[in-house]
């Protein structure tokens, strides 16, 4: 479902979103196409946030195991 909505933009980006209009049907669906990969970016920053704290609040545990593991390696 799509509901019709007014927005104020500058300028300066109403002329950046003209300057390609002619990969998009009209300026709604290049403004939806911009905001659908902003979002998909926000979601993948929070995601990768998620995994490095796993990771840090693993850390000493994965480089013990690391070390470990190194340690049954023998010179070829």
């Amino acid at each position: 479902m799509k509901v019709k909505t007014s927005i104020t933009l500058s300028d300066d980006l109403l002329a950046g979103i003209d300057a390609h209009l002619d990969q998009f049907k009209n300026r709604s669906e290049f403004i939806e196409t911009a905001v659908r990969m902003f979002i998909a970016q926000l979601r993948r920053a929070e995601q990768n946030a998620k995994d490095a704290a796993i990771l840090n609040r693993n850390a000493d545990r994965l480089n013990k195991e690391a070390l470990d593991v190194l340690a049954y390696q023998v010179e070829i």
